[in-house]
C-alpha cells in the first residue's frame, strides 16, 4: 500500500543512511585521534586500566629521573673515591720508599706526603653532585626503586640501600702519619701499616660505591624496558589499527553513497502516486 502521509522506505533508508553516518564519524575520529578508545563510555574496563597504566609509567619515569641524580651522586663519589686510592697508593709508596732512609731524607719525603694529604683533601671537597655529599659519612643512604601494586589496588615503594663512605677519615689518618717524628725503625714500620691500612679503607670505599652505582643503573635499565612494557600494553588496549580504519573508513563512505541513492530513491515514490490521477 502506498501512503502520502508515511513513506515507510524513505523512513528505513534514512535509518540505515543515519547508522552510516555515525559509523563513519567514530571512524574518522579514532583516525584523527589514533585512539579506539577516548573515555570510559568506548570501553569502560579497558578505560580503567589503561588509566592505571598510565599512572604507573609517569610514576615510574619520575623514579628513573630521581634515580638518575643519585647514580650521578654515586658517580662523582666513586670518581673521587678511586682519586684517593691513587693518591694512597702514591703515599705508601713514599713511606716504603723512607723506610731506609735517612732523617734528611724522610724530611724530604714528608713534604711530598703533605702535598699528597691536600690533594686527597681536594679530591674529597670536590666528589659531589648538585650538593649531594656522599663521601663524609657512613650513614645508610635508602633509593626509592619503583612501586609495588597489589591486586588489592593497594600502591607501595620498593627501594635499595647502600652505605655512604667516609673518606675524610682516610684523609686525617694519613694526615696523622709524621715520618720526622718517627725515631725507630718499629715505629716506620708502624707508619707504614698505619699507610697500608688507610690504603685498605680506601679500596674498600670505591669498591662500595662501585657496586651501588651499578645496582642503581641495573634497575635505571629495568625500569626504562618496564615503563616501555607498560606503554606498549596502553597502545594495545586503546590505539587504533590505522590500517583497519582505513580499509573501514573506504567501505563506510560507500555505503554512505548507496544509503543516499537508495533515500534519493525512496522519497521519489509519493510523486509516482499523481500518475494514478492522470
Amino acid at each position: 500500500m502506498s501512503s502520502i502521509h508515511t513513506n515507510t522506505s524513505a523512513m528505513a533508508a534514512l535509518t540505515t543512511l543515519r547508522n552510516i553516518n555515525n559509523s563513519l564519524a567514530g571512524t574518522q575520529n579514532r583516525i584523527s585521534s589514533g585512539l579506539k578508545i577516548e573515555s570510559g563510555k568506548d570501553n569502560a574496563a579497558y578505560f580503567a586500566i589503561s588509566e592505571t597504566m598510565t599512572g604507573d609509567s609517569r610514576i615510574y619515569k619520575a623514579i628513573d629521573e630521581s634515580l638518575t641524580l643519585t647514580q650521578n651522586s654515586i658517580s662523582a663519589a666513586r670518581l673521587g673515591a678511586e682519586t684517593v686510592v691513587d693518591l694512597a697508593n702514591d703515599f705508601v709508596e713514599r713511606v716504603a720508599f723512607a723506610q731506609g732512609g735517612t732523617a734528611e731524607t724522610r724530611g724530604d719525603v714528608q713534604k711530598e706526603l703533605q702535598e699528597l694529604v691536600a690533594r686527597i683533601a681536594t679530591t674529597i671537597s670536590q666528589a659531589t653532585f648538585n650538593g649531594s655529599d656522599l663521601v663524609n659519612s657512613g650513614a645508610t643512604v635508602t633509593v626509592v626503586t619503583g612501586i609495588s601494586r597489589t591486586s588489592g589496588g593497594s600502591i607501595s615503594t620498593t627501594s635499595v640501600t647502600f652505605q655512604q663512605q667516609d673518606l675524610g677519615a682516610i684523609h686525617s689518618a694519613l694526615a696523622a702519619i709524621d715520618l720526622t717524628a718517627a725515631s725507630t725503625t718499629a715505629l716506620m714500620e708502624t707508619l707504614l701499616q698505619d699507610a697500608e691500612s688507610a690504603l685498605g679503607a680506601a679500596i674498600a670505599s670505591a669498591t662500595a660505591f662501585g657496586i651501588a652505582e651499578k645496582s642503581v643503573e641495573m634497575q635505571k635499565e629495568f625500569l626504562g624496558e618496564l615503563t616501555d612494557r607498560i606503554d606498549a600494553g596502553i597502545g594495545s588496549m586503546i590505539d587504533a589499527n590505522m590500517e583497519e580504519e582505513a580499509a573501514t573508513l573506504q567501505a563506510l563512505q560507500v555505503q554512505q553513497q548507496l544509503a543516499t541513492q537508495a533515500l534519493a530513491i525512496a522519497n521519489q515514490s509519493p510523486q509516482n502516486i499523481l500518475t494514478l490521477f492522470r
